[in-house]
């Protein structure tokens, strides 16, 4: 499959947008906020133009005083004073919401882009990134990309400030005007050539603070699993090596950028010291009057505010930049399946076929699952499981032979009519902070019929759950089920995918943290509530097969032998010590 084909798109103001490289992705997020960073552009130069005329209008008020004008005069001046800050209090507060929208809608929009792609039922093709660096990338570069939109609006008010600075020093002095033009050429050029190294800088404090966090997100998941090892220590230890290096990636980052600011401050004072030197020369000379002087410094003075920003501007660009191309790369991984566009056939059979699949650890698998029956199948190999798995529930194409689901290829069919109709429920199920029930029943908008969801509580020993919660049916579980042991959970996921009722039930270790008794009720359960539905067991435990009408046994990644449990149990030794053990 073509990987063009594959590679994500985003909805654009004219239709699908692809978003595969770090300008894409700027460009698209400027061309949605433009109306934002447009109105932040303006509000920001009228703010800068009208905090540079200050200084113009003290000095102004200074040659009127001294020169001993009326003073109706003096309070006129005063007042257009007065003026002049309303107009620029009023200017920076509509800046500041347009430059709040322009970054927060935009690292909004892009938290969105991110999650829809991670969440995206196509799947990755081939994804390395751990949960925490999928998790800094939607909302840490996220946000650094939309705090980018801000340099439009910062660098648009310190042109508009320097230009009305230098204007207005050109029309007191045009020395003093040509020294402020041509001193801030090379001290802007300079500014932005500083600011490149930031890029590369902030990259890696994100990748670095992406694996701490992953590092932190797998040991929460995984908390029981390291209490039950004893493993703290070296939990610890591991966490504390990935956070040692988020923090000097950190410490790296920070100096350059404190290097950064206090050289572009340093030039700007040095800017500074020169035309304020030169200004005091022309005033002893004669050449400017005395608030003209006051004029003349106070506005250098001001011009290392806007200097100053426009290398924030820049900061602020850089960093963009590279989490940009993070989130580029998130944006254009390639899709593991596509799915076609048929239909599954009316009504559904349940009829499954496997010819020469393989795909992973599979090789070559020939299987016929007749509609109506149970099927087990026993592999003493987790990555055989793992593949077949993988392939059946669509996460990822076979790479050699077809899977048909009534004759049709499963690869033709929609993805979500093929996963209505083939549901795969995992071993490691995952459940929500809701009741057992509102687990059970499924999505708000599309719950299962009410009697279904009894049944399949009972079917899976789920019922019995409530009956030990502090709350019954009313009690929340927590996130990810913290509040229920394994084999609870394992029941409430069970009977969740018995709930779908779905035509193809594929079913993965479903009863390993349940004691015997339990699982034979359970076994009776899954027998009485599929009846007429096609299920495939993924297991190896023997009280779940007992119950098959078949059982397949694949060693090495082939079928090695097919029959009933006890009929292998008795002529396959290998299948014996596969389900006995």
């Amino acid at each position: 499959m073509p990987q063009d084909e594959r590679t994500r798109s985003v909805a654009g103001p004219s239709g699908p947008v692809r978003l595969a490289t770090e300008q894409d992705v700027r460009r698209w997020v400027f061309h949605r906020q433009r109306r934002w960073i447009a109105g932040a552009m303006a509000f920001t130069a009228l703010h800068q133009a009208a905090e540079a005329a200050v200084p113009v209008l003290v000095g102004a008020v200074v040659d009127h005083a001294i020169d001993g004008g009326a003073p109706v005069d003096l309070v006129r001046w005063i007042a257009l004073l007065a003026l002049l800050f309303l107009v620029l209090s009023g200017a920076m507060r509509l800046a500041g919401r347009c430059n709040r929208h322009a970054s927060q809608d935009a690292a909004h929009e892009l938290r969105l882009a991110a999650v829809t792609r991670i969440l995206d039922p196509r799947g990755f093709a081939a994804r390395t990134g751990s949960s925490g660096t999928l998790l800094s990338t939607a909302t840490a570069d996220a946000l650094r990309i939309g705090l980018g939109n801000r340099a439009w609006a910062i660098g648009a008010g310190a042109v508009a400030a320097l230009a009305f600075g230098a204007t207005a020093l050109l029309l007191t002095s045009v020395p003093l005007g040509l020294l402020v033009l041509v001193g801030l050429v090379p001290l802007l050029a300079g500014t932005r050539l500083l600011a490149r190294p930031l890029t590369a800088r902030g990259s890696a404090e994100q990748a670095e603070v992406a694996r701490a966090t992953g590092t932190a997100a797998d040991l929460v998941r995984g908390l029981r699993v390291v209490k039950g090892l004893g493993a703290e220590d070296a939990a610890l230890r591991r966490y504390r090596v990935a956070s040692g290096a988020s923090l000097a990636a950190t410490v790296r980052a920070a100096r350059w950028d404190a290097g950064y600011q206090g050289l572009t401050l340093l030039l700007n004072g040095c800017f500074l010291a020169v035309v304020a030197w030169a200004g005091a020369r022309l005033a002893v000379e004669g050449s400017i009057s005395v608030g003209e002087f006051v004029a003349s410094v106070g506005l250098a003075q001001f011009l290392v505010g806007p200097s100053t920003r426009f290398g924030m501007a820049m900061g602020l660009r850089a960093r963009a930049r590279g989490s940009a191309a993070r989130m580029a790369a998130l944006l254009a991984e390639p899709y593991a399946v596509l799915g076609g566009e048929r239909e599954a056939a009316r009504p559904v059979r349940g009829g499954l076929v496997l010819a020469g699949l393989g795909a992973g650890a599979l090789r070559a698998v020939d299987l016929t699952v007749h509609p109506g029956t149970t099927v087990g199948v026993v592999t003493p190999d987790p990555a055989v499981a793992a593949a077949l798995l993988d392939v059946l529930a669509l996460r990822c194409p076979p790479e050699r032979g077809r899977v048909e689901l009534d004759g049709v290829p499963l690869a033709e069919l929609r993805l979500a009519a093929a996963r209505g109709t083939l549901l795969v429920a995992d071993h490691e199920a995952d459940l929500f902070d809701l009741t057992v029930a509102e687990n059970v029943r499924g999505p708000a908008d599309a719950p299962a019929d009410p009697a279904l969801v009894a049944r399949a509580m009972a079917a899976a020993d789920a019922d019995q759950v409530l009956r030990v919660l502090p709350h019954g049916a009313h009690g929340r579980i927590g996130e990810r089920g913290r509040a229920l042991s394994g084999g609870q959970r394992q029941r409430v996921a069970l009977a969740r995918a018995l709930a779908a009722d779905p035509a193809v039930l594929v079913l993965h270790e479903p009863t390993t943290a349940v004691d015997a008794a339990t699982e034979a009720k359970i076994a009776d359960g899954l027998r009485t509530m599929r009846t007429g539905r096609t299920t495939l067991l993924v297991t190896t435990s023997p009280i779940l097969l007992r119950g098959c009408d078949r059982v397949v046994f694949l060693d090495h990644g082939s079928v090695r032998a097919a029959g009933t449990h006890r009929e292998l149990t008795t002529d396959q030794p290998s299948y014996r010590a596969a389900v006995m053990s």
